[in-house]
């Protein structure tokens, strides 16, 4: 991926889809308002655009709606060690450049001034489900190494993470653990490491963090291992910083028609009368990104999932947010998400 930032300039007539577009250009990850003279009128980064979608607001709406019009900017003749200074002071990652007359002439990056290596963070893959919705091809064969494309679900997941920095890896286990195990090994054959979670018995779908061998020193991303997804994890870790939560759990938008007229009633009195109508609400995702003190509050082998542990961190005071996924994803929990993503994996994932 290139970090021209001239591929991130929109007019401020664009839309918020347009300036999606404009994020997910290139590696300067920020959609840059512009007049047609140059002049910066403000940005848009990603968690702009999720902020958004939280509140129900369409990607139509103007960009103008969400942006950024007073961002933090640098000037040309600042040296690398200042332009680090001002993003280590403002938690900025990206600093636009301008001139004297306010024309954008480029965007200041960190990972310019930082060595912007492998990813430190660890990644769980939960892998130990029984797959029972999935009978009767999960008798013979775990979810996770179920084919879709030319390799099994697990194996996209690990890949689509290693391609994005991470190199250490956990797989929980248990249902058929020595099919998944032989088949990932060490993880040498991908460039990554990987260690197992045993689960002795089941332990849900938080239950095994308490396994890990050592307290983590960076956010964990967690992910179910029967989940294919384009999202962009380190716009997660950004969000996550940025929100200085103990936990981030991604969430979909999911809708549900009502077949019929739902009536408004106050006493005896008929209000008002909608047809079928559309709810819309946020669902849980499957991805997670845990603090080291919200791996602490997993308790050690003790069945315990997922909502488990956030209802705890709330009833803790804690920070949790919400981190809406606009890019693919899909839950193959169903005979039928199964044979979707066999249709749609060439389209989403080898293009």
């Amino acid at each position: 991926m290139h970090n021209d930032w001239r591929d991130n300039i929109i007019p401020p007539t664009a839309t918020v889809r347009e300036a999606i577009k404009a994020i997910d250009a290139n590696l300067v990850l920020m959609a840059l308002v512009c007049t047609d003279d140059g002049r910066l009128r403000g940005t848009v980064t990603d968690g702009d655009v999720r902020r958004l979608i939280l509140r129900g607001g369409s990607l139509d709406e103007p960009v103008t709606a969400i942006m950024n019009s007073r961002p933090t900017t640098a000037r040309p003749w600042h040296s690398p060690g200042e332009l680090l200074t001002i993003m280590q002071a403002t938690g900025h990652r990206r600093i636009p450049i301008l001139d004297h007359r306010q024309r954008l002439v480029g965007v200041a990056r960190l990972e310019e001034f930082l060595n912007a290596g492998p990813l430190d963070n660890w990644v769980v893959l939960m892998a130990g489900g029984l797959g029972t919705r999935l009978r009767p091809l999960t008798e013979e064969c775990p979810k996770p190494l179920l084919p879709v494309g030319p390799k099994p679900i697990l194996e996209t997941i690990l890949e689509n993470c290693r391609d994005q920095g991470f190199r250490r890896f956990f797989i929980s286990v248990n249902y058929k653990a020595d099919m998944v195990k032989r088949h990932f090994g060490d993880g040498a054959r991908w460039g990554v490491e990987i260690s197992y979670l045993e689960e002795n018995k089941r332990l849900g779908t938080a239950g095994p963090l308490s396994l890990l061998p050592q307290r983590p020193e960076r956010p964990v991303l967690v992910m179910n291992g029967d989940l294919l997804t384009k999202v962009n994890f380190r716009h997660l870790m950004d969000f996550h910083l940025q929100h200085r939560a103990t936990a981030t759990m991604c969430v979909r938008e999911s809708s549900l028609q009502v077949p019929f007229g739902v009536v408004q009633v106050e006493d005896q009195r008929l209000t008002g009368i909608a047809e079928k109508p559309e709810q819309r609400f946020l669902v849980n995702a499957g991805i997670y990104l845990l603090d080291p003190e919200a791996v602490d509050a997993v308790p050690p082998n003790t069945y315990f999932d997922m909502p488990d542990l956030y209802d705890h961190l709330l009833a803790s005071g804690r920070d949790v947010v919400a981190f809406p996924i606009r890019e693919y994803w899909l839950d193959i929990g169903r005979l039928d998400d199964l044979e979707r993503a066999r249709g749609e994996f060439h389209t989403v994932f080898l293009q």
